[in-house]
C-alpha cells in the first residue's frame, strides 16, 4: 500500500514538471520570436487567410500533354515540425498557366503563427474519374507567414521547384489583402486573356466576425454553430475581380425547437386527458369509449415523454446527419439543417448577402411511406371517418378544431378575468379612481372576449349530446339532423334517422331545456354589466362628494369614516357573482367541448393518434427550419426600414424549393412535406427584448396555434419599428414549389404519375399571388429595392404561371422563377431534397453562380468554372463530408444522365456513398 501511494505521488510530480516545462517553452519561444521580429508578437493571426493562386509556365512530363493541375496546401507548425496536409484548390484543365479561383481558408481559430510555414505543392491530374485521383508531382514552394507579413508590400514571389530543389517549374505570387478592400492595382489589371496573367497567390483576411457579423454576435451566436468559410476570386465581365465569401453553419435550434415543441405537446395532451376524465358520469357505452380513448392517449403520451427524455441525453453536434434520418429517437429533428450564405463584394456594386436555408424535406422517415404521406393519409382517414359506421357522433374537422379553440380560450381567459377582477377589488380598497377605471377596462375587454368565445352553435349542440350520454337518459324522440352536424351528411342521416351505432347528428331530447345554456351564458354578460354600472355610480358619487367636500372642507378623519369601506363592500358581491357565473359557463363548456374531442378520438382509434404523431414529427422539422430562417432574416434586415415595415404590415414570405421526385417513397416524403409546410401558416412570431444572455427563442401555444418569441439584445431591439416593439404578431406565408430532377422523376414522368407535383405547384402559385396582392395593397412601391420594379414582379409571376401550366418535364425554370420572386419580395429561401446533401448542393451552388452572373457581372466564360469550384471545393462538399464522412456526392453516372445539365457535379466529385 505504501509503495502504491508513493507511485501516485511520483506521477503527480512528473505531471506538474511537464506542465512547467511547457509554460517555459512557450515563454522562451515568444521571447525568441520578439527578438527575431522586433515589435511583432509571436501570436495567432485572428483573421481568415485566403490562398487564391495562379501558375505560369508549368512544365509537363511530356511535351504533347496538356496539364490538369491543382495545388495542395500543407502547413508546418513551428512547435511540431510536422507537415500537415490542410486543403487544396480545384482542378484547372488543359493549360500550363492555370488560374485558380478557389480560395483555401484558415479560420480565425486555426493556429497560424508568424513562424508557421505554408507549403504549396502543384500536381498534374491524369485521371480524376477514379475514386482515388491519379496524379503526378510537378513542383512545390514554401514560405513563412512572418516573411509575408513583414514584406514591403505584403507580397512574395515564389519559385516552384522539383522535389530535389533543382529544376524550376514556374512561379507563384503571394499577396496579403483584406476582404472588402479592393486595391486599384489589382482590380484594374486583369487582362482579357487570363491565361497570360502572371501567377498570383493571394493571402486574404477578414475580421473574426464568423457568420454573424460584429454587431450581431451575441444573439446569432446563440443559434449558429461550427461555421465553415470558403473564399473565392472570380473575374467580372469588365475584367475586374469580385470576391466571394461562401459560408455554412449548423444551428442549435435543430434540437432546441423540437424539445420545446414536444414539451408543449405533452402538456397539451395531459390537459386533454384530464378534461376527458372530468366529463363526469357517463352511460356505460360512452364510459367504455372514454376508458378506451384515455388508455390509447396515455400510451401515446408515453411515446412523447420517452422521445423527450432521449433527446435530453443528446450531446455533441447540433445537427442531424442524413445517415440518421431513420432513427426513432431523432425523428422530430430536422435533417442536415444549415444556413448557406454567400457574401459578394464587387468592385463597382454594393456588397450583397444571399442566404438559403438547406434542410432535408420534413418527413416521417422512421414511420415510412408504404401507405403514402400525410396529404394522402389525412384525406383517406377523413373519408373513412365519414363513411364507416362507428359507435360515436361524427363532427367535422372544422368543428373539432373549433372545440380545441374554445378549450384553449377558456384556459387562457379564465385566469386572466379572475386576475383582473382581483385587481378591481384592490383598486376599490385603495379608493383609487384612475386605477379602478383601468382595472374595469381590462376586465371588460377580457370578459367580452370570453363571452364571444361561446357564441357558437357547436357549444349548444354538444351540451345536448352530452346530456343524452348521461346515465339513465332515454331518448323520447328519434334522432333528427341538427345544424351543428356536418351539413353534407344530411341525406345519409335521413336514411338512418334512428341509427344508434353511428350518429351523424345530435339527438334531441324532449326533457332537455335548450334555453338553459343561453341563460347561463348570458348571466356572465349581465353580471359584468351590473359591475360596470356600480363602478360608474361609485365614481359619480365620488366626484359629487369631492365637490361638496371642497366647499365644506371636512377633516381628513371624517373622509376616512365616510369612504373607507364603501367601494370594496359594494363591488365585492358583484365580483363574486361574475366569478360564479363564469365558473358555471366554464364547467359546462369544458365538458361539452371535451365530449366533442372524445368523439373525434373514438371515431379513429388508433389511426388518429398515429396521424397526429406523424403530423407533429413533420411539423417539428418544418418549424425548426422556419425559426432559423426567421432569426437570420431578422438580423440581416434590422437596418432595412422597408423590410421591417413589410414584416409587421404584410408578413414574411417563406419559399420552399423541393427537389423530390413523385415516384415511390419520395412521393410520400413530398406529401408529408406539403402538409408540414402548409401547417406553418398557423405560426406567428413576436420579437421581444432579451432580459438575459439566453437568446434562444421561446415557444408557446398549442397545435394549430403557436407563437414564437424571438429575443434580441436591447440595442438591436431599439432598431425595430414601434409596432413590432409593442408586440404585434408577425404572420408567415409559406409556399412550396417542387420539381423532381433525378432518375426516379424520369420514371414518374414516363410510367407513373406527376399530378401530386402539379397540384402542389398550382395551389402554392395561388398562395404566392395572394401574398403579392396583399403586398401591393399595403406597401408603397418605393419599399422595393431600387433595381426591382413592380412590373418585374408581375412579369415573373406571369412567367411562373405559364411554366406551371406548361407541365414540362423537369422544368427547373419554375425553381429559378420562384426563388427570384422570393428574393425580390424580401422572403426567406429554403432548398430541400431527401437529405439536403446532394441534389440540394447542386441547386444552391447553381443558384449562387446564377446570381453572380445575373446580378454581379460574373464573366460568362467563368460561369461553369465557378460552378465547379463551389461544388468541388466549397461549403457543400464539406456538408457531404459532415454527413457521410466522404467527399463524394451520392450520384452515379447513370443517374446523372437523367439530371438537367446544370445540376450535374464535376467529374471526380461523385460516386458510391451513403445518403
Amino acid at each position: 500500500m505504501r509503495t502504491h501511494a508513493r507511485g501516485l505521488d511520483l506521477t503527480s510530480l512528473w505531471q506538474g514538471a511537464l506542465q512547467k516545462l511547457q509554460v517555459f517553452l512557450v515563454e522562451t519561444r515568444s521571447q525568441l520570436s520578439s527578438a527575431r521580429f522586433p515589435g511583432v508578437c509571436f501570436c495567432i493571426f485572428h483573421f481568415y487567410f485566403l490562398l487564391s493562386p495562379a501558375c505560369k509556365d508549368l512544365v509537363a512530363a511530356t511535351r504533347d500533354r496538356k496539364l490538369n493541375t491543382f495545388i495542395q496546401v500543407s502547413v508546418v507548425h513551428p512547435a511540431e515540425h510536422i507537415l500537415t496536409r490542410y486543403s487544396s484548390t480545384e482542378i484547372v484543365e488543359g493549360t500550363k498557366d492555370p488560374l485558380f479561383l478557389t480560395g483555401v481558408t484558415f479560420p480565425p481559430e486555426y493556429p497560424i503563427y508568424e513562424e508557421t510555414k505554408i507549403k504549396l505543392t502543384v500536381y498534374d491530374v491524369k485521371d480524376k474519374s477514379q475514386d482515388t485521383v491519379s496524379r503526378s508531382f510537378l513542383g512545390c514552394a514554401t514560405f513563412r507567414v512572418g516573411d509575408l507579413v513583414k514584406s514591403k508590400e505584403q507580397q512574395l514571389t515564389l519559385t516552384l521547384r522539383t522535389s530535389d530543389g533543382g529544376k524550376t517549374v514556374g512561379t507563384i505570387e503571394v499577396n496579403l489583402v483584406k476582404m472588402g478592400e479592393l486595391e486599384e492595382g489589382e482590380t484594374d489589371h486583369i487582362t482579357a486573356d487570363t491565361q497570360d496573367q502572371k501567377c498570383a497567390l493571394v493571402l486574404e483576411c477578414t475580421a473574426t466576425e464568423g457568420i454573424s457579423g460584429k454587431d450581431n454576435l451575441p444573439s446569432l451566436n446563440a443559434v449558429l454553430r461550427n461555421p465553415v468559410c470558403k473564399l473565392y476570386r472570380f473575374p467580372t465581365s469588365d475584367n475586374k475581380w469580385m470576391r466571394i465569401r461562401e459560408q455554412m453553419a449548423e444551428t442549435t435550434l435543430s434540437f432546441h425547437v423540437p424539445k420545446e415543441l414536444i414539451n408543449l405537446h405533452i402538456k397539451e395532451d395531459m390537459r386533454r386527458n384530464q378534461e376527458l376524465k372530468d366529463l363526469g358520469e357517463l352511460a356505460p357505452h360512452w364510459d367504455n369509449m372514454r376508458k378506451s380513448v384515455i388508455a390509447h392517449c396515455d400510451q401515446m403520451l408515453s411515446v412523447y415523454q420517452d422521445t423527450l427524455s432521449e433527446l435530453g441525453k443528446h450531446t455533441g453536434s447540433s445537427f442531424k446527419s442524413s445517415c440518421s434520418k431513420g432513427e426513432k429517437t431523432l425523428e422530430f429533428i430536422p435533417i442536415n439543417l444549415h444556413l448557406q450564405r454567400m457574401h459578394v463584394h464587387s468592385p463597382r456594386l454594393k456588397d450583397a448577402l444571399y442566404d438559403v436555408i438547406t434542410v432535408g424535406a420534413p418527413a416521417a422517415h422512421f414511420q415510412g411511406f408504404k401507405n403514402g404521406g400525410l396529404r394522402k393519409l389525412l384525406s383517406k382517414f377523413e373519408a373513412e371517418r365519414r363513411n364507416t359506421g362507428y359507435q360515436c357522433i361524427y363532427y367535422s374537422p372544422e368543428n373539432t378544431a373549433k372545440a380545441k379553440e374554445v378549450l384553449s380560450n377558456i384556459n387562457h381567459l379564465q385566469p386572466l378575468i379572475s386576475s383582473h377582477a382581483d385587481l378591481l377589488l384592490s383598486s376599490a380598497s385603495q379608493r383609487s379612481p384612475d386605477s379602478l377605471k383601468n382595472s374595469l377596462k381590462m376586465l371588460s375587454e377580457k370578459t367580452e372576449l370570453f363571452v364571444h368565445a361561446f357564441k357558437d352553435q357547436l357549444v349548444r349542440s354538444a351540451l345536448l349530446a352530452l346530456y343524452t350520454a348521461r346515465p339513465g337518459c332515454v331518448l323520447k324522440k328519434p334522432a333528427v339532423p341538427r345544424s351543428s352536424a356536418e351539413e353534407g351528411d344530411n341525406a345519409q342521416q335521413q336514411d338512418h334517422p334512428s341509427q344508434i351505432k353511428r350518429q351523424d347528428s345530435i339527438p334531441h331530447h324532449s326533457e332537455y331545456d335548450e334555453e338553459e345554456w343561453d341563460r347561463v351564458w348570458a348571466n356572465v354578460a349581465k353580471s359584468l354589466n351590473c359591475l360596470i354600472a356600480m363602478v360608474d355610480r361609485l365614481l359619480e358619487k365620488d366626484t359629487i362628494s369631492n365637490i361638496k367636500e371642497g366647499e365644506n372642507e371636512p377633516s381628513a378623519a371624517d373622509c376616512k369614516v365616510v369612504h373607507r369601506g364603501d367601494w370594496y363592500e359594494q363591488l365585492y358581491p358583484l365580483v363574486i357573482t361574475l366569478k360564479d357565473c363564469m365558473g358555471e359557463v366554464v364547467t359546462r363548456a369544458k365538458q361539452s367541448m371535451a365530449f366533442v374531442l372524445l368523439q373525434e378520438l373514438a371515431c379513429g382509434l388508433p389511426q388518429c393518434l398515429m396521424l397526429t404523431l406523424r403530423r407533429d414529427i413533420v411539423f417539428s422539422q418544418a418549424l425548426t427550419g422556419l425559426v432559423c430562417g426567421f432569426i437570420i432574416k431578422l438580423h440581416t434586415g434590422l437596418h432595412d426600414q422597408g423590410f421591417l415595415q413589410q414584416l409587421h404590415t404584410v408578413g414574411l414570405l417563406v419559399q420552399y424549393e423541393g427537389l423530390l421526385s413523385t415516384y415511390s417513397e419520395e412521393a410520400g416524403m413530398l406529401e408529408d412535406m406539403a402538409v408540414g409546410i402548409s401547417d406553418l401558416q398557423k405560426v406567428m412570431f413576436k420579437v421581444i427584448e432579451a432580459k438575459s444572455e439566453d437568446f434562444l427563442p421561446i415557444i408557446t401555444g398549442r397545435r394549430e396555434h403557436y407563437i414564437i418569441e424571438v429575443q434580441l439584445p436591447a440595442k438591436m431591439f431599439e432598431l425595430l419599428p414601434q409596432e413590432i416593439k409593442e408586440g404585434k404578431l408577425l404572420h408567415m406565408y409559406p409556399v412550396l414549389f417542387n420539381v423532381g430532377i433525378n432518375e426516379q422523376q424520369t420514371l414518374a414522368e414516363r410510367f407513373g404519375d406527376t399530378t401530386l407535383q402539379e397540384n402542389i405547384n398550382q395551389e402554392n402559385l395561388e398562395l404566392l399571388k395572394e401574398y403579392y396582392k396583399l403586398f401591393t395593397e399595403k406597401m408603397p412601391p418605393d419599399c422595393l429595392p431600387h433595381f426591382q420594379e413592380q412590373n418585374d414582379l408581375k412579369g415573373l409571376l406571369e412567367n411562373l404561371h405559364q411554366n406551371i401550366q406548361a407541365k414540362k418535364r423537369k422544368n427547373v425554370e419554375i425553381m429559378w422563377l420562384a426563388a427570384t420572386i422570393c428574393r425580390k419580395l424580401n422572403g426567406v429561401r429554403f432548398t430541400c431534397c431527401k437529405s439536403a446533401k446532394d441534389r440540394t448542393s447542386m441547386s444552391v451552388t447553381l443558384e449562387q453562380c446564377s446570381i453572380l452572373r445575373d446580378e454581379h457581372q460574373l464573366h460568362k466564360d467563368f460561369f461553369i468554372r465557378a460552378l465547379d469550384c463551389m461544388r468541388r471545393e466549397g461549403c457543400r462538399i464539406e456538408n457531404v463530408l459532415k454527413n457521410v464522412k466522404c467527399r463524394k456526392y451520392a450520384f452515379n453516372m447513370i443517374q446523372l444522365m437523367a439530371f438537367p445539365k446544370y445540376y450535374r457535379p464535376p467529374e471526380g466529385t461523385y460516386g458510391k456513398a451513403d445518403t
